[in-house]
Parts: structure tokens; C-alpha cells; sequence
């Protein structure tokens, strides 16, 4: 099958009703000028997300990213604002940070090249006999960034919209439960052996959750308490579930003064495309955000937070959060093993993909969301 014949079969696929819809071809996850579109036409145009803005809290505290192969460096200025940077310096392309952390100041580990917190330049040593070189008139090259309820988004395309009107039609479902007050306590970032496509399909639908995760998150789950929203957006999709009385983790905490009725025990499930997805309970939230390193490779941020009213009533901070931390490792195990056996088996002769159920119904709108962009010139 051509690259141009699979797009064909993606839109084809896309244009079909939900209830009568089937999963993309194998293909998709494996022709490499498949990928090499996607990265021209989706990460390399579309809002990434890089964190929450409550994990880098104080100024000089940052934490690194990339789009596609663009580093970046997201930091809290003196100011509280949060800006991103190219993280490359502008003497001979240097990294200038790695990993997270909280510095005054960036500087080169290469030639000591410095910039402060607003990326510009303030220290560059021997060169004060270049002619006609002004340091003060560099600064790095600034990324848009935007954040929206406590998620830091970022994007290469000064023409995309904002992310404020992308999500404008989810904001009242997420509102009410406050986000960008959820206190962190995770951050992990992880190299998975699959497509990102099959990463993002996996987490966006509950069909698997009673079957895969039936040790962990599946056994509080009644799946038939699934909603979905009644119209397609171009920039998400999401599902609600319930969580049973006695479920360990999404009810609301009796010192939660925010939520009513059903929300005190109800999740809402978002999907910001191409590849941002958290689980917003009323007690916490955990979130994906996946960057593909390879058409068969993907990076990996993972993170974890607490609801403010349940990290403030924690007895034993360290074991909670040790319990959490491990609980949702454990979920994510059970997503790796099922993810990367997906992809592997995408490539053999027989593979085919076939119906999806009522559960699968966001696979439908992602394929949607592909086929628009794949599709744009």
C-alpha cells in the first residue's frame, strides 16, 4: 500500500459512522513516510504539552522538552511567567539543560556562553576582542508557549490557534474540578518500543480496562457508566466514567467543597491532540504526553498529582505518595505490555484490524483528527 493509499484508507475509515467503525490498517503504525508526515504536519504544527506549570512552582525552576527534533527548555521567570526557549546555544549548538531543575541562570557547559531566565545573553567570555560583536543584542530564539488550567503548552506554529479557543468546548467539563491546584508529586519520563499512534488509541478507550487493568484501575470501573461528548472537536475528544463507592483513588475527598453530586465520583477522561491525555479525578489527576522518537519509539512524560484538600490530609506524605507512585507504574506496566505487543504484531502478514466497540468510540475521533491533518496541504 502506498503512503498516499493509506491516508486514503485512514479517511476512509475516519468518514465512517462511530457505531459502525473499524480500527486504522496496520500500516499506520509502521510506513515510515507515514511518520515523517506526522511529523511534518502534526507535531511539528499542532500545541504539545510539556508538564504541569505547578511542577516547575518557583522562578528559575525548568524542565526540558523537545519538538520533534527542536530541544526546549520551559522556565519560570523572576516575574512567575512561564516561557520556553530554544535549549541549544547560540555559540556552537550546545545543550544548555538537561532533565529539570531550578538555576539563576543558563550557561553552556561547552564555552560558558550565559543567558538569564528570559533567555537572553549576559555573559560571554573572551570575546572581547570580536569585532563588532554586541552580546546584549542575542537572545535564544523564544517558543510560544501557553497554559491553560495548569498544563504549559507548546508549538512551533506561530499561526496555530490558541489553546484556549482548541479547548474552548471542554473548559466547563474540567473547570469545576480546579486542576491547576493539584499538587505534584511524579515525574517520570520513559522510552516505550511502539508507535505513538498505538499508545494514544490505547489510553483514549475503555473496552481494555476490565480485561487488561483488571488488577489495578479495572476492578473500580463500571464501564457502563462510559460517556462521550455529542459533538466531534477539532483539537480533543474525552470520555466520563464513575468510580464505585470503595474505589482507592477517584472520589472526592470530604474536605472537597468544589464538586457536587455525580462529580464527587465522577472522571473525566481528555485526549488534547495530537498526544496530551490525563485522567482528571476529583482526588487526582495522572497524565501521558507522548513524543515519538521513531516511527516504532516513543518518549514517554509521565506525571502524577494530588487533589489540595487530600495532599493537605496526607499522614505519611512519603508512604502515600510511595503507594501512589507504585500503584500507577503497576498501570502502566499493563499498558506497555499490551502496547508494544501491538505494534510487533503490526507488522506480520495476517495482521488485520477489525470493528471497534461503543468503548472505542475516541479511536474514531482521533482517526478523524488524522485524516484532517494528513490530508492538509
Amino acid at each position: 500500500m502506498t503512503t498516499e493509499a493509506l491516508i486514503a484508507a485512514i479517511a476512509a475509515r475516519a468518514a465512517t459512522p462511530p457505531e459502525s467503525a473499524l480500527a486504522l490498517p496496520p500500516a499506520a503504525y509502521r510506513d515510515e513516510t507515514l511518520h515523517a508526515l506526522e511529523r511534518e504536519r502534526i507535531f511539528k504544527r499542532d500545541w504539545l504539552c510539556a508538564g504541569s506549570a505547578n511542577e516547575i512552582p518557583k522562578p528559575g525552576d525548568y524542565l526540558t522538552f523537545a519538538i520533534d527534533d527542536q530541544p526546549i527548555v520551559v522556565v519560570r521567570g523572576d516575574d512567575g511567567v512561564i516561557r520556553s526557549f530554544s535549549n541549544v546555544c547560540l555559540h556552537r549548538m550546545m545543550r544548555l539543560a538537561e532533565g529539570r531543575g531550578c538555576a539563576r541562570k543558563f550557561t553552556c557547559p561547552y564555552h560558558a556562553w550565559t543567558y538569564d531566565l528570559r533567555g537572553r545573553v549576559v555573559a560571554v567570555p573572551h570575546m572581547k576582542d570580536a569585532p563588532n560583536f554586541r552580546a546584549r543584542d542575542l537572545a535564544l530564539p523564544e517558543i510560544r508557549t501557553e497554559v491553560w488550567h495548569g498544563w504549559i503548552y507548546v508549538t512551533l506554529n506561530a499561526e496555530a490557534p490558541s489553546v484556549a479557543t482548541q479547548l474552548e468546548a471542554l473548559d466547563p467539563l474540567v473547570a469545576p474540578y480546579q486542576m491547576e491546584n493539584y499538587i505534584p508529586v511524579a515525574a517520570q519520563d520513559h522510552i516505550w518500543a511502539t508507535n505513538w499512534k498505538v499508545l494514544t488509541e490505547n489510553f483514549m478507550e475503555g473496552y481494555h480496562l476490565p480485561v487488561t487493568h483488571r488488577a489495578t484501575v479495572g476492578a473500580w470501573m463500571p464501564v457502563d457508566s462510559t460517556r462521550y461528548p455529542n459533538a466531534i472537536h477539532d483539537g480533543f475528544t474525552y470520555q466520563t466514567f464513575e468510580k464505585i463507592e470503595g474505589a482507592t483513588y477517584g472520589r472526592a475527598h470530604p474536605d472537597n467543597h468544589r464538586l457536587e453530586g455525580a462529580q464527587r465520583y465522577t472522571t473525566v477522561m481528555p485526549t488534547v491532540f495530537p498526544s496530551h491525555m490525563y485522567v482528571l479525578g476529583p482526588d487526582h489527576f495522572w497524565y501521558l504526553s507522548l513524543r515519538p522518537k521513531g516511527v516504532g519509539e516513543v518518549h514517554v512524560r509521565f506525571g502524577i498529582s494530588y487533589a489540595p484538600e487530600v495532599h493537605a490530609t496526607l499522614t505519611d506524605r512519603e508512604s502515600s505518595v510511595a503507594n501512589l507512585v507504585a500503584f500507577f507504574d503497576k498501570v502502566n506496566g499493563e499498558d506497555r505490555t499490551v502496547v508494544e505487543s501491538v505494534y510487533a504484531n503490526s507488522n506480520a502478514p495476517l495482521a488485520i484490524t477489525g470493528r471497534l466497540s461503543w468503548l472505542e468510540r475516541e479511536i474514531n475521533d482521533f482517526a478523524r483528527y488524522l485524516a484532517r491533518r494528513l490530508k492538509a496541504a
